[in-house]
């Protein structure tokens, strides 16, 4: 897969001038890791940066974490899609913090903070490890004011809002 895949394009229409006022939060987790960690670290990088879980259109990751449980948890919570890129195309992408673990794991420096920029945009909030007691960090999270132009994604799942 070479792009990222939404079943709805958030955003302006190609050519608008309108600045999308959505964020895309940018995930990374390891294997096994509770949709509570995953979703703790979001609204605490959202809440630290002044931002607002309203203004989150979707939740970003690299294909090799479609399916974890904890970071389709997180997205649900939200009430957002989950947005997912190939590893070639995220590491394509120019990042503040790469990761040697990552490329080792999920064959990109970076899954976090590209996943944020796949669409283009501003990092607003570099990538940041969860804090979890008496363990290691289980994931990880960036926050990108979404591009001008409109993504090209297809979302892994779709949860209302609760």
């Amino acid at each position: 897969m070479t792009g990222p895949t939404a079943s709805s394009a958030t955003g302006p229409a190609a050519g608008s001038d309108a600045r999308p006022r959505g964020l895309v939060v940018g995930v990374g987790a390891s294997r096994g890791v509770p949709a509570d960690e995953v979703h703790g670290l979001v609204e605490e990088a959202l809440r630290d940066a002044g931002l607002s879980a309203a203004d989150v259109v979707a939740l970003a990751t690299v294909d090799a974490k479609a399916a974890e449980p904890g970071v389709l948890g997180a997205a649900e919570r939200l009430g957002v899609p989950l947005w997912t890129y190939g590893a070639e195309r995220l590491a394509r992408v120019p990042v503040e913090n790469p990761s040697r673990a990552a490329l080792r794991a999920v064959g990109t420096p970076s899954v976090a903070e590209a996943a944020a920029l796949a669409e283009g945009g501003e990092l607003l909030v570099p990538k940041r490890r969860s804090a979890p007691s008496g363990r290691p960090a289980g994931a990880t999270c960036a926050i990108a004011r979404l591009g001008s132009r409109t993504p090209s994604t297809t979302a892994v799942t779709r949860p209302q809002r609760t």
